[in-house]
């Protein structure tokens, strides 16, 4: 992984293109889309009845 932060990345979608330098691609893309999803699937769990919380979805907290 050493330099993936300077890879050209680039995303195909039908005509669209967009290029990302490799830190830009997981900073703006990759990573606001993993939280969506799964913040999108906790709310959905949630809505449907699934007995799930804050530590759930956060883990526990280190204990000192």
């Amino acid at each position: 992984m050493n330099g993936a932060e300077s890879r050209k990345i680039t995303l195909a979608f039908g005509d669209f293109k967009q290029e990302f330098r490799g830190d830009d691609y997981l900073l703006t893309f990759a990573l606001p889309n993993f939280y969506f999803h799964v913040t999108t699937a906790y709310g959905i769990l949630r809505q449907a009845g699934v007995k799930i919380g804050k530590l759930d979805f956060l883990g526990p907290y280190p204990q000192p």
